[in-house]
This record gives C-alpha cells, sequence and structure tokens, in this order.
C-alpha cells in the first residue's frame, strides 16, 4: 500500500479532478474509484469525488501497489550541499532522473539516496522515498529532501504557502528586450502531445507565476534568472516558450538545432531558500552552475 500526501497548493472544484492532476499514471476513472473505495481522505475525513478542495487542504490517498517494486540503493556519486537528521540538500547533475517510472528503474536520485542517506521520509511510498519536489532529468541543481515524515510535511506545506524559494538561471534563445518582469498563465498537457506541457485555457490547467530579470545580454542569447511562485511541470521551459525565447538545449520546447554540443537545456537550480523543519531557522543554499554552463557563457564572451 502506497500511502502519499498531498498538500493543495490553491483550490480546486473537485477532489477527482484535483488527484488526476496530482497522482501520475492514475486516470480519472481510476481515481474515481479510489475515493468511492474510501481509499481518499481530505484532511482526515472521507471525501466525495465532487469535494472541492481549498488552498492548504491535506489530500491522503492510500493507493495499493498493483506491482511490488523493489528500488535498489546504487553507489552513485551524489554532491550533498547539506544534511542533517531531518533534511539533506542535493545538487542533482544534468541527467538524472529523481525517481523511477517510465522504464528508469536504476539510476534515478532515489536510487542513489538509498545508499548514501540512512533515512528517508515514506509519505511519498516506495517508488518516491523523501521526494517532496523535483526538477527535471535534464535539469541541474539544488533540491531538498525528507529524511522523515514530519519534515517532508513541513517541507510540502512550505510548497504549498510559497515559503520555500526556488530560484534558477538560465541561457535563453534570442535577445529579450525586457529587464525583468511576471509571466502568469495556466500550464495543463498539451493537447497534441500528452507528453508536452503547455500554456492552456484556465479551465483546462493549473496557474502558474513566474518572475524573470536579466542578467546579461549577448550577441544571439540572453542569460537570465527564474524565481518560481509555482511549481508546475516544466514550469520555466513552458514560460520561456511563451515568451518566445525559449531554453538553450531545450529540444522538446525550444529549437531543434542547436547551437552547441549539449545533453540538455541550460537551465539550473542554482538557489533553495526554506525553514528547517526542526529548528525554524530559514536557510539558504547556492549551487554554482555545471562546468558545461559555464563552457558555453565563455564562448560567448
Amino acid at each position: 500500500m502506497e500511502r502519499i500526501i498531498i498538500i493543495a497548493e490553491e483550490a480546486c472544484p473537485r477532489l477527482d479532478v484535483f488527484l488526476t492532476e496530482n497522482l501520475s499514471n492514475h486516470t480519472r476513472s481510476a481515481v474515481k474509484k479510489l475515493i468511492d473505495n474510501g481509499a481518499v481522505t481530505v484532511n482526515g475525513k472521507r471525501a466525495k469525488s465532487s469535494q472541492d478542495i481549498k488552498a492548504l487542504d491535506e489530500v491522503i490517498a492510500q493507493i495499493p501497489d498493483p506491482v511490488t517494486y523493489e528500488v535498489k540503493p546504487e553507489n552513485i556519486p551524489l554532491d550533498i550541499v547539506y544534511e542533517d537528521d531531518d533534511i539533506a540538500v542535493i545538487n542533482k547533475a544534468q541527467g538524472m532522473t529523481v525517481h523511477m517510472g517510465n522504464g528508469n528503474f536504476e539510476g534515478t536520485l532515489v536510487n542513489a539516496l538509498l545508499y548514501h542517506l540512512k533515512s528517508l521520509s515514506g509519505i511519498n511510498g516506495v517508488i518516491r522515498p523523501g521526494i517532496v519536489h523535483r526538477i527535471d532529468k535534464d535539469t541541474s541543481g539544488l533540491l531538498v529532501v525528507a529524511k522523515n515524515d514530519t519534515a517532508h510535511l513541513s517541507l510540502s506545506r512550505q510548497i504549498a504557502e510559497k515559503s520555500c524559494k526556488r530560484q534558477y538561471i538560465a541561457l535563453l534563445e534570442g535577445v529579450l528586450k525586457e529587464d525583468s518582469g511576471n509571466i502568469t498563465t495556466y500550464i495543463g498537457r498539451n493537447p497534441n502531445d500528452r507528453i508536452k506541457m503547455s500554456v492552456v485555457p484556465p479551465e483546462k490547467g493549473k496557474i502558474a507565476i513566474t518572475d524573470f530579470s536579466v542578467i546579461k545580454r549577448f550577441e544571439r542569447f540572453t542569460l537570465c534568472q527564474f524565481n518560481l511562485h509555482t511549481g508546475r511541470t516544466h514550469q520555466i521551459r513552458v514560460h520561456a516558450q511563451h515568451l518566445k525565447h525559449p531554453i538553450v538545449g531545450d529540444t522538446v520546447y525550444g529549437v531543434k538545432k542547436q547551437a552547441f554540443k549539449l545533453n540538455g537545456q541550460l537551465l539550473h537550480a542554482e538557489k533553495l531558500v526554506l525553514t528547517h523543519p526542526k529548528t525554524g531557522e530559514r536557510m539558504e543554499f547556492f549551487a554554482e552552475m555545471p562546468c558545461y554552463f559555464k563552457e558555453v557563457l565563455n564562448k560567448l564572451k
């Protein structure tokens, strides 16, 4: 049995819609079955599919495991920026998937965490132990891992309340005219390609808010900083595409013909600010951009 706890970031008119958006590999009919069977509670009470969800509601889903998965510890090098009894902050390398799924059963961050850390929270089940939030496989940078359930719930609430700050740096195609700005759209599944996300009408997606500011302009590129107010799948990549300045190296949302030989997008989660779940201390972490990112910037200079 997999027990998943989700802290709602904003209101949603229906529980079944909310869970379908937040549970990977679950159709709306499968979610409805879970709710009808009493496997879902909202704030500790059994709920109905039509129930509305308010911001910061605690939704718990008990999901039977159709297959018994064994996630094995693997001795994969990890850049552990910080660690104590409650949390660990990891500087994830480009190319590493955060957890198993879609055919990725080995070589994930979870495999590495199971080897290097003595304990991980169990809230997200055996497939995603310790994982509070994710960054894309081909994005590098910081993410926080929970080592126990109390820490996990605290960090989840911080993300939902937007008190956990996440700052990224990216190199964009073309020269961005504005020095800074805010992008507010709705993001949902691309109707023509379900693997991709896209900007969609409000009724078909979830609100996505990103602030951006230009760091440096080059002849044909722009180095830009992004600050997330929400954490939608592929949010910065979709918003960069929406600006008509996709991220360099992003062949999914950007140009197919790339100017540099890269293994993914030049997007790096450089800064993470959070409140420690136990001590209440406000903590700030920073990770320098990887060497391949610096090499591209040096070529542009």
